[in-house]
């Protein structure tokens, strides 16, 4: 373990060579499966004089370039070079409509690989699983052997991303959604791979124990919580009551400041009044629901673009920047967070 924590400590996601970061990358999924290990974490440091971190957010995109989904790559690509981005977010469903078939499924390549060739996407992509991922191989998604063939891919199911003035918590949204495991008619449509997963319920008790251990223990200056599934949202599946229940309690009693996540296909920010808790939604990398909105607050509801688009985030020690932009690159909402700056005693 003294040797792995080393290992992962030392990482710089953006100068390492390949050979390494395999290596690295496959001792940190050879224990996905334990969650009673502490959560994996990596380490993004900034560089000297770096003013700020910057990173895109995009979900539910794996199609093949189909359904806009080679149009957002282009803008994603021009607006990654306007702000110099660090590393790219995906908020899973990564390939539809059912996961991969294993480590050599060409879609790897088809809905990934050859379609975010910009330079400016080179970069590392720290990647959840979506509900379609969990449909096919999901031991694909998490194995080494995809990092071999591209060495911006890093998937996990759960993690902590340290970069200095934040902590990123990624955290498995799908083992919570009760449906998934008891619903005849979801269950006639579909086959989930839950290897690694069962028994659910360890599994879900033990995720949350270690998330909520890694929240109170952070010292960021901000906490952002990244998941697949909504937690709050006016878009098409509705607030996943699961995660209400089980992780915005623990979202809330940390301070944690945003929720990441995809699953509904649109744009979306929405601020809990009671929290401040800020929800950002980037689920449209391709396909997208026209007018597919439930009511809302509209003191709450800052932004609901039901088309594809993606979001970029700029972030110093005092403020946090947040772009929406359509699937022309247009911007279609900004947003600031700050903080007051006390320096270490």
């Amino acid at each position: 373990r003294g040797i792995l924590k080393a290992m992962v400590l030392c990482l710089n996601q953006r100068m390492l060579s390949p050979i390494i970061s395999s290596i690295t990358v496959l001792c940190l999924l050879s224990i996905h499966s334990s969650i009673a290990e502490k959560l994996p974490r990596f380490e993004h440091r900034l560089k000297r004089q770096q003013q700020s971190l910057n990173f895109l957010v995009v979900g539910d995109w794996g199609r093949k370039g189909n359904y806009n989904q080679s149009f957002v790559a282009h803008q994603m690509g021009i607006v990654g070079e306007n702000l110099n981005i660090d590393f790219v977010i995906s908020t899973g469903d990564n390939f539809y409509d059912d996961g991969l078939e294993g480590v050599d499924d060409p879609a790897f390549y088809d809905s990934f690989v050859n379609i975010y060739t910009a330079p400016s996407l080179q970069k590392i992509w720290y990647t959840v699983l979506g509900n379609h991922d969990y449909r096919g191989d999901v031991e694909a998604q998490l194995s080494p052997i995809l990092r071999q063939k591209d060495g911006r891919w890093v998937c996990l199911r759960s993690f902590i991303l340290d970069a200095e003035i934040v902590e990123f918590f990624f955290v498995d949204t799908n083992p919570f959604v009760e449906k998934y495991f008891t619903d005849p008619e979801e269950l006639e449509k579909h086959t989930y791979d839950w290897r690694g997963v069962l028994p659910r319920e360890t599994y879900t008790a033990e995720l949350l124990k270690e998330v909520d251990s890694a929240l109170v223990q952070s010292k960021a200056k901000w906490k952002i919580v990244v998941g697949h599934h909504t937690i709050k949202t006016a878009g098409h599946h509705g607030n996943t009551q699961e995660l209400e229940e089980l992780l915005l309690p623990i979202l809330k009693s940390n301070n944690v400041d945003a929720y990441i996540n995809g699953h509904d296909h649109c744009l979306e920010h929405i601020i809990d009044k009671e929290s401040g808790i800020q929800f950002l939604t980037s689920g449209g990398g391709s396909k997208a629901w026209r007018g597919d909105v439930k009511p809302w607050d509209e003191e709450e509801l800052k932004l609901y673009h039901d088309g594809q688009g993606f979001m970029s985030v700029q972030m110093t020690e005092t403020n946090v920047d947040i772009v929406f932009y359509d699937v022309f690159g247009k911007v279609l909402h900004t947003w600031k967070m700050s903080k007051e700056f006390k320096s270490a005693a």
